[in-house]
């Protein structure tokens, strides 16, 4: 059976297009793929020194292509987001490729065991309370390091947003539970426990799913 998109050798097969498509404003580029924690400090701070447009696209994208894959796709996630896309309209071919994981054994099998755990709690299903702020503040000591990556690719935030957060709270806990409040008030009614506990339980937030089952529960 098929294992993960290689996004390395994706990436590697675009690099033509991608570098034709995100010249026009790298800086933008460049500071998601910071937030996201797909570059690190020195190589942010390296490629922002660099004055050329053409040069920093293309160090990024070296840059990712010699990490693991989880950054490569991760990557890829982050260019089909409609941020990235208004700012970079030339990634439109990108909506049409599939680059998320394809199933291996055993992805199957937990995926399985995660379904009939949920068939067994069909409270978890139906469950659609408003997450509250007490839950929040938990999630958020549930959220590492990882936060502006968490932030990005499962709450849709911006990395404006998350800049101004990290300001704004020198505590780690109080960002997470900021940047969770402020998806609240963006959501409204759409802000249910139940749909945090998706969006944040998917396997490359890297979130530990078991800490976050309080959100399945009716209070």
């Amino acid at each position: 059976m098929d294992g993960p998109v290689d996004g390395i050798k994706l990436i590697r097969r675009l690099k033509p297009e991608l570098l034709e498509a995100l010249t026009g404003d790298p800086e933008i580029l460049l500071q998601h793929c910071h937030a996201s924690g797909i570059l690190s400090n020195n190589e942010y701070n390296n490629i922002k020194d660099t004055n050329m447009r053409s040069k920093q696209v293309r160090d990024i994208l070296d840059s990712v292509i010699h990490k693991d894959n989880k950054h490569a796709l991760n990557f890829l996630k982050l260019l089909k987001t409609q941020d990235m896309q208004e700012t970079f309209p030339k990634l439109h071919f990108l909506q049409k490729l599939q680059i998320n994981k394809r199933k291996t054994p055993k992805n199957t099998e937990t995926t399985a065991k995660r379904r009939q755990e949920m068939e067994n709690e069909p409270l978890c299903i139906i469950n659609s309370r408003m997450v509250s702020e007490k839950e929040m503040m938990m999630v958020a000591g549930c959220i590492g390091n990882s936060w502006r990556e968490v932030g990005i690719m499962a709450l849709g935030m911006n990395t404006t947003t998350l800049q101004q957060i990290e300001e704004d709270n020198s505590q780690h806990k109080m960002r997470v539970f900021t940047m969770l409040r402020k998806w609240s008030m963006r959501e409204r009614e759409q802000a249910t426990a139940a749909r945090l506990h998706s969006l944040l339980a998917q396997e490359e937030n890297g979130v530990d799913t078991l800490k976050l089952n309080f959100l399945l529960e009716n209070n």
